[in-house]
């Protein structure tokens, strides 16, 4: 797998496809976080601004996951939460391509993205998780996420548990 930035500028048509054929597999995750109008119906214009969003937050980075050539996840990261009383970078989304499911590509993602947080020499990391989704809390959990927070989400207040995991090794 490799896990490549995405550039902040205008998406080609081409990426823009793809990534909305990635978000529109993801239509259940969808229909938890009330993100998009039709979680069964994800347009490109929407995804567009979904990461026009993602980017206006101070030390976004967008990363793409490719397999074989072909776009199969997508991590966004920030490097400072927006409360200056947290020092730990922040998974802000972590999604696969749906039909990839259970294969071990979410673990992958997992790991570059911790990998990368390591190198900048980041101690930690932190995620929230929707209370109403407890397959992300196991998944997340699995990978050594420790629930440390319960509380609302910063952008449209769903309430969410917040998990932290050390960055001490591998």
């Amino acid at each position: 797998m490799i896990l490549d930035p995405l550039p902040a500028a205008p998406l080609g048509d081409s990426l823009l496809a793809e990534l909305t054929a990635l978000y529109a597999s993801n239509s259940a995750f969808h229909r938890l976080t009330g993100d998009f109008p039709d979680p069964e119906d994800v347009r490109p214009e929407q995804v567009a601004d979904a990461l026009a969003q993602e980017w206006e937050l101070p030390g976004t980075e967008i990363l793409l996951a490719r397999s074989l050539g072909r776009l199969t996840g997508i991590a966004v990261t920030l490097a400072h939460h927006p409360d200056p009383a947290d020092p730990d970078p922040w998974i802000g989304l972590l999604m696969v391509d749906a039909s990839l499911h259970g294969q071990g590509h979410g673990r992958r993602l997992a790991a570059l993205v911790e990998d990368r947080f390591r190198a900048a020499g980041r101690t930690a990391v932190r995620l929230a998780v929707l209370a109403n989704n407890p397959k992300a809390l196991a998944f997340w959990t699995a990978l050594g996420y420790e629930v440390v927070d319960h509380r609302e989400d910063k952008q449209v207040g769903r309430p969410c548990a917040v998990l932290r995991k050390e960055l001490t090794g591998p």
